[in-house]
């Protein structure tokens, strides 16, 4: 019994020495197992870093692979990662074939990523039908693109620029109509010619971005000039952008892209990490495809569109609710300048009496107003006058269908001129789609051109455009070469046509030529109206019926507006050849007043609202347009004894332009096309 206890005994006095030692020593047990466990957890994480590198780096770029298990209903499913890069489209402009080159070479490389790609050339590509669909198709699409003769890009890219171009100035399109297309462009030029250095590369970038295109990467441009190549010769500056290209790619294909910092000034973009040593040091290469991670990924402006916009340059873009401001800067140079001439007049008083006298007057198209047109895709002519496309001639060209003249009055779209004599008009329509970049004015106090002078470059300014035509994908040789020769003049494009004191004379030289006329007037010149010689067709904007509702949207100059309103309605119902009331409806505005446009038909009298455009039990609204021309020659050799009315020259309609029909007012000549997700554009000249 004694001996039981003793080893007991031993046993107790051997665990309370190691659990004193263990606690005497507690110090050292933590920081070990403190150093175990820091040990462990870096050995985890480093070990989950590597697996998931592994992952990316072996293949896993096609983003339609399957990379993950998950559990449905006690099952276990695949399901695939999302997709970020559907395929990359390579589009080319090239005059010697060097840009197509460099297409191929490109095409090559993307190849290893297991993407579609295709190489496509912009002769070949139809803008207006295709490249609004990248929008939504996940596609990269890539840009190489050569500046050719005088800065123009070559004859292969002349109409995806043109259409381009006019496409981010044209208000109907939107400024988010490219919204979704990724994209990245490298232009070929030579430095040798300054002036035109990369033009059609950068044009390219800035009208994308107009457009809310975005950037994959910054626009690269390759210099055939050797000396100031940045890489020593084109290819070398191909190679490199190349190599970031792909990296990029790479990047995107992972979904990697990361967000711009957010420390951003009129869309220059201010993220760390693209202020890389090779931006501020021309002379080093780019980095090479392996060691380019470093690289951010983001969407950016170029420097120039910045720039231009800070600078308030001719080539800057104004924002429709930025021109409140810009008109009232005009307004005050305009003002400065008058004060100036006013000090110049005191000290001159003499001199400046006898340039009155003389009748001396500016011109009516200033600098800005000229920068402003022109880029909106007018030709201006002289010091007045302007001519431009109608999009319904380039649809008709391509035999997609006239505008709403072709199917009630028979006119040909291809071979219509749109164009106006004067600029100036004396409203400023809440509406005018024109953003009232026209000048104003309640009489003419300008320079006046001759109309000789006005129709010749009119004429030739519109065969020019015709002519950018050529070679265009799906326009039509035979139209296209009627064309060439103008039948129909529109003088609706901006401003008020019978503003200009020539304007009988202007008609006279378009029925000499055999062209008809469509004359449209805002009904504030009542006299001028009266004095009208024939005019094919004549059309009154009614855009109110009310004289409260009038002045709201109008915005008319003229103090008497309404009184001269109804005077220039009863100076048509006297006209006797046709007349046309175009009624402009603007929700909210106007549209509740149907009894007061009532009145204004009696008053006015105009033809499309009376049926004596049905004879015989058949609808007479086509106009015989060789009847018109022997009508008016007869006129004017008799003096203006000879008169003739709206009856004299009508044709029949025929069966698709009559309401009921099949066709719905569509010429069964020409292949009705609608762009696929997009909203049917119904607007018209």
């Amino acid at each position: 019994m004694a001996g039981g206890l003793d080893v007991s005994m031993d046993t107790w006095n051997f665990v309370y020495a190691c659990l004193v030692s263990l606690w005497l020593h507690r110090i050292y047990i933590y920081s070990v197992t403190a150093f175990g466990i820091s040990l462990w957890i870096a050995v985890q994480f480093f070990t989950t870093k590597a697996k998931r590198k592994d992952e990316h780096s072996n293949g896993n770029l096609v983003s339609s692979e399957v990379v993950e298990d998950k559990l449905v209903n006690g099952y276990a499913t695949l399901q695939p990662k999302e997709v970020y890069v559907a395929g990359v489209k390579i589009f080319y402009g090239s005059q010697t074939g060097t840009a197509k080159r460099f297409a191929k070479d490109l095409a090559e490389a993307v190849t290893c990523f297991n993407l579609p790609v295709e190489v496509i050339s912009m002769g070949d590509y139809d803008p207006d039908d295709c490249l609004a669909e990248e929008t939504t198709s996940k596609n990269i699409c890539v840009f190489l693109v050569a500046t050719y003769t005088d800065g123009k890009p070559t004859e292969s890219a002349a109409w995806f620029c043109k259409w381009l171009e006019e496409t981010s100035n044209d208000f109907r399109f939107g400024k988010t109509y490219l919204k979704g297309l990724r994209y990245a462009v490298f232009g070929l030029g030579n430095s040798v010619y300054v002036d035109h250095y990369n033009t059609v590369g950068r044009n390219i970038d800035r009208w994308l971005w107009m457009l809310s295109a975005r950037r994959i990467m910054t626009r690269a441009e390759g210099d055939c000039n050797v000396v100031q190549s940045k890489h020593g010769s084109i290819e070398a500056d191909f190679e490199a952008w190349k190599s970031k290209f792909l990296n990029c790619l790479q990047a995107l294909c992972r979904g990697e892209k990361k967000p711009c910092s957010g420390k951003c000034k009129k869309g220059k973009c201010k993220s760390q990490g693209k202020q890389s040593k090779e931006s501020s040091n021309p002379e080093r290469g780019a980095p090479e495809f392996e060691n380019a991670e470093t690289e951010e990924l983001f969407e950016t402006t170029s420097e120039e569109e910045a720039d231009a916009e800070e600078a308030g340059g001719p080539d800057s873009v104004v924002d429709v609710e930025d021109l409140g401001k810009i008109m009232s800067h005009m307004k005050k140079a305009k003002r400065e300048r008058e004060l100036e001439d006013g000090d110049a007049g005191m000290s001159l008083l003499g001199e400046t009496s006898g340039r009155k006298e003389a009748g001396e007057r500016r011109e009516m198209i200033t600098a800005a107003l000229r920068d402003a047109l022109t880029k909106q895709g007018y030709k201006l002519i002289g010091s007045h006058s302007g001519v431009k496309l109608c999009r319904w001639t380039k649809s008709m060209l391509r035999g997609r269908g006239g505008c709403y003249k072709h199917t009630f009055y028979g006119i040909e779209s291809h071979r219509c001129m749109e164009a106006t004599p004067s600029l100036a008009c004396a409203n400023k329509c809440v509406f005018c789609w024109r953003h009232h970049t026209n000048p104003v004015g309640t009489e003419w106090r300008w320079k006046m051109d001759q109309p000789e002078m006005i129709l010749r470059e009119a004429l030739e300014n519109h065969r020019n455009m015709i002519k950018e035509f050529k070679g265009v994908t799906g326009v039509r040789a035979e139209r296209l070469e009627e064309a060439m020769t103008a039948k129909h003049c529109a003088l609706s494009l901006v401003g008020e046509p019978i503003m200009y004191p020539d304007i009988n004379r202007f008609l006279r030289l378009l029925h000499q030529r055999g062209i008809s006329s469509f004359l449209v007037t805002n009904a504030q010149f009542p006299e001028e109206i009266r004095n009208l010689e024939p005019v094919t067709q004549l059309y009154v904007s009614v855009d109110a019926s009310t004289k409260e509702s009038l002045k709201r949207i109008d915005r008319p100059l003229f103090k008497d507006f309404w009184q001269r309103f109804l005077d220039s309605l009863k100076a048509l119902s006297e006209k006797q050849q046709r007349t046309v009331y175009r009624l402009t409806l603007v929700k909210a505005w106007n549209v509740d007043e149907l009894k007061a446009y009532a009145d204004l038909v009696s008053l006015g009298k105009p033809d499309f609202i009376e049926v004596k455009f049905k004879i015989n039990g058949h609808w007479c609204t086509w106009i015989d347009y060789e009847r018109f021309q022997e009508l008016v020659r007869a006129h004017v050799d008799s003096g203006g004894t000879q008169t003739f009315t709206a009856t004299d020259y009508t044709a029949r309609t025929p069966h698709w332009a009559l309401f009921g029909s099949n066709q719905r007012g569509f010429d069964p000549l020409d292949v009705r096309y609608q762009r696929r997700g997009k909203v049917r554009d119904i607007s018209g000249c």
